[in-house]
């Protein structure tokens, strides 16, 4: 059957901002991009109200991330991944702090954002100005880390662009060991488990190792994802893959939209778990803070 002229295009559209950069192409988008997401409400609306604790998200900085054909993917974190889980956080009463490693402005995926979702909209309404403005994921760690911290998880939202800088920054790994040494929440999805790979910098094995967790399929990255035009290439290396390697059990090999909680380790499979995953959190913080006090 010979297509439409048009059919929404599966080359990768040019992105005129940088040499050899691209978008997902116009089919991939109309594959994966929805005007709205499942989101069907919160579970805990102004349940927290003492006030102290808050989430640290530490977010992409950098747009690009270079594959092995030499072409970019115009990047960053994806957001839905990121305002969907949050906007569950915020809404139970939780103020969330923003971090890059160099503390340049996060990076938005603006492409997948869904125009007509409520929710969605208004938490990025919210965190925008720390979004252009984070604070530096450095200064962080030598100021407001420690056993009286006021933070009660860190949230590493997903997107390629977790990918780039996130695995190998000191600061992630001592922001993530000091999550551990201190129980407390590291939440996590899609591509965002790229970052648990900077737990292991300068040790022998990784703290997570033995954990169970979800993860954006390699499968995909290696095989629709290139097909269907969402990525212009294959990329340099594979999340479930290296997270695999240093000991990780990644559970799900497809994208439902599963979650998942070990100990303190929540994770999500894609971009369809972000309600699910931010309905898990909100749960699990609620829980954490009552107790705390």
């Amino acid at each position: 059957m010979s297509h439409l002229v048009d059919d929404p295009s599966k080359d990768p559209a040019p992105d005129p901002a940088e040499d050899n950069a691209y978008f997902p192409s116009p089919y991939s988008l109309s594959r994966y991009v929805s005007p709205k997401t499942d989101f069907d409400g919160v579970r805990h609306q102004g349940a927290y109200t003492q006030g102290r604790w808050k989430v640290l998200m530490i977010a992409a900085e950098e747009r690009y991330l270079l594959l092995k054909n030499g072409k970019m993917f115009s990047t960053g974190n994806h957001p839905v991944e990121t305002l969907l889980p949050l906007h569950h956080m915020m809404e139970a009463g939780f103020d969330v702090d923003v971090a890059t490693v160099g503390g340049y402005p996060a990076k938005l995926e603006l492409w997948a954002m869904p125009r007509e979702d409520r929710a969605v909209l208004a938490a990025y309404e919210s965190v925008k100005p720390r979004l252009k403005q984070p604070k530096k994921l450095s200064d962080v760690t030598a100021n407001s880390l420690g056993e009286d911290s006021d933070y009660i998880a860190v949230f590493i939202p997903g997107g390629h662009g977790a990918m780039v800088g996130l695995p190998t920054s000191e600061a992630v790994g001592q922001t993530l060991d000091w999550a551990l040494e201190n129980d407390k929440f590291v939440i996590t999805l899609c591509h965002g488990p790229a970052a648990l790979l900077a737990a292991s910098l300068g040790k022998d094995e990784s703290p997570f190792k033995g954990y169970s967790a979800c993860v954006f399929p390699d499968a995909f990255d290696e095989g629709p994802n290139i097909e269907i035009g969402y990525l212009p290439g294959r990329l340099q290396w594979l999340v479930a893959d290296l997270l695999s390697r240093q000991g990780l059990n990644v559970i799900n090999e497809d994208m439902t939209g599963r979650t998942h909680q070990d100990r303190k380790l929540l994770t999500g499979d894609s971009p369809l778990a972000s309600h699910k995953l931010g309905l898990l959190a909100a749960d699990a913080l609620i829980e954490a803070a009552q107790t705390a006090g």
